[in-house]
């Protein structure tokens, strides 16, 4: 069933149609994810809360009882937004984090060049509208969107590019290998400069190419220059951006790190996590190590490893005795890094956190995570999955009624849709399924006459109907390439408009950029998101500008 909803109050496209599409129907996404996303009862071993309004104040009881250290917080947000131009929601916001009745809804993502993909606004806008949802059932609370800026993943091949009309900006930089929050931005004009001509000279492309030049060139790292254009984006709806690579939170985990580097306990409750998944019908999904912390340095973040009575940075000649990784730790906790394992953990020990919002994949790592955080005295937050959204502009929506397409139509195999098009739009009948059924009985008959008169005769007439049913079928073939030739105008409009929406064959999410419609709508396109997501919604949203 779809559900279908006229937003008549947006403000800068006030043609909007809201389709919601069941998550079953949508081919494109994960099985686990599909599972997580309609409660299926397997996975509910794996996850302490419901993910619905009601269960927040359970949550808030169970985070209540952990102690934040709020102080330290507050002085490191205050630090870090210090020189910036901070909207009065997102001071605000700050200012009541140190309030113990105040907490965040937290996504988090790497600072992605530009953003990187659309789903990186939908998960902010997800979480922004969960804060909001909060405040009006829960009012004697407050609750604070946040962003974490993952400044610590060292991975800079996924958060150098962008994907803007069809061509790739990349971002080449030549000392890489450290943490990419801690990469300096001087290398950034090449592809400042690629993306002010792509924006052109339109008024949305100057105002927007304005901000993101005036984030990345005001700062001399990049983490900072990520929390600067988070701000500028996203601070008139209240989103605190984080950057949690600081010495002052790494010295708050230094419990957990000890246990990691000399217990080593993470490795068997996420093996065992991923055995129960397995037994429950689904896959593990992230490698669980015997140690998963990183030892950083400059432009280096390296693997620490044990072997024997020593502990070892791999690539490096650093080597430690227990004595010494103890000493060290205590010196310099800033120099150890989490990994995916253990990020959650440091999360939620810093912050005031109720719920995580993120996508089927970073649901499918947090779902290993609970006993985990059982073990480690830790509150585990909802898991809350990010709407997930299709954004069909008003040409290709004019496109998709030429070409008689539905919206469920789209997610289908490309070649399965030309083939539907191609039958519902000829003259004639392309199908030759009753002639072939005529044929095999036929064949039938001729067989049983064989039987009669000489059963040596049978293993031909079966080879012959083989031979027969096998012409029959290139004869259909032909009929349909020949119909297909008349139709060919309407068949590379499919291809290309598949292409645009389903980029790669991939949902658009994952590839295009937030620029691509900016372009169009400029700061409508922000406020038309904020209206249409639901952190609550059953199924895969598609908006479609019909103005």
């Amino acid at each position: 069933m779809l559900l279908h909803q006229k937003n008549a109050t947006l403000t800068a496209t006030p043609d909007m149609d809201v389709t919601i599409l069941p998550y079953p129907t949508v081919p494109q996404l994960a099985p686990k994810d599909v599972a997580y996303a309609t409660l299926n009862p397997a996975l509910r071993p794996f996850y302490q809360y419901n993910p619905s309004l009601d269960d927040f104040q359970q949550v808030i009881t169970d985070k209540a009882k952990q102690v934040i250290n709020r102080e330290v917080l507050v002085a490191t947000l205050r630090q870090q937004y210090s020189g910036l131009d901070t909207p009065r929601h997102v001071a605000l916001n700050i200012e009541l984090l140190a309030e113990n009745n105040t907490f965040v809804v937290v996504t988090a993502h790497q600072p992605s060049l530009f953003t990187g993909p659309l789903f990186y606004w939908y998960k902010v806008f997800t979480t922004i509208k969960l804060a909001e949802e909060l405040r009006m059932t829960y009012p004697a609370y407050s609750f604070v969107p946040l962003l974490v800026n993952g400044a610590e993943d060292h991975d800079f091949d996924e958060i150098n590019h962008a994907n803007l009309f069809g061509k790739t900006l990349r971002w080449e930089h030549d000392a890489v290998g450290g943490s990419c929050g801690d990469m300096s931005t001087d290398t950034l004009g090449p592809v400042l400069a690629q993306l002010k001509e792509v924006l052109g000279e339109s008024e949305n492309g100057a105002y927007i190419y304005q901000q993101i030049e005036a984030a990345y060139t005001s700062h001399a790292l990049y983490a900072d220059a990520t929390i600067d254009l988070v701000n500028r984006l996203f601070g008139q709806y209240g989103l605190v951006a984080l950057n949690m690579n600081v010495p002052a939170f790494k010295r708050l985990f230094i419990p957990i790190m000890r246990e990691e580097l000399f217990q080593q306990s993470s490795q068997a409750l996420i093996s065992a996590s991923q055995e129960a998944l397995t037994a429950a019908g689904f896959s593990g999904q992230a490698h669980a190590r015997d140690i998963n912390l990183f030892y950083l340095q400059t432009h280096r973040r390296d693997r620490i490893v044990r072997e024997g009575e020593f502990f070892s940075v791999l690539n490096t000649d650093l080597r430690f005795t227990p004595a010494e990784m103890e000493a060290e730790l205590e010196a310099h906790p800033e120099r150890f890094s989490p990994n995916v394992v253990l990020r959650p953990l440091f999360q939620e020990l810093i912050l005031p956190n109720l719920a995580y919002v993120g996508g089927g994949g970073e649901i499918a790592y947090w779902l290993e995570r609970k006993s985990q955080f059982a073990h480690f005295g830790l509150n585990y937050p909802m898991l809350v999955r990010r709407n997930s959204l299709l954004w069909i502009d008003k040409a290709t929506s004019s496109r998709m009624d030429k070409l008689g397409l539905r919206v469920q139509d789209l997610f289908v195999d490309t070649e399965f849709l030309i083939k539907q098009y191609v039958a519902l739009n000829s003259e004639g009948e392309l199908s030759l399924k009753e002639e072939m059924t005529q044929l095999q009985s036929l064949f039938e008959q001729v067989r049983q006459k064989a039987l009669s008169v000489d059963p040596t005769l049978e293993k031909a007439v079966l080879a012959e109907a083989v031979k027969q049913e096998k012409v029959l079928e290139q004869l259909e073939g032909r009929l349909v390439r020949a119909e297909k030739q008349k139709h060919e105008t309407g068949i590379n409009q499919i291809r290309s408009l598949k292409e645009k929406l389903f980029p790669g064959n991939g949902l658009q999410e994952r590839v295009d950029n937030f620029l691509n419609f900016y372009m169009k709508y400029g700061e409508g396109f922000g406020e038309v998101l904020k209206e249409v997501v639901d952190p609550f919604v059953e199924g895969f949203v598609v908006v479609r500008d019909e103005g």
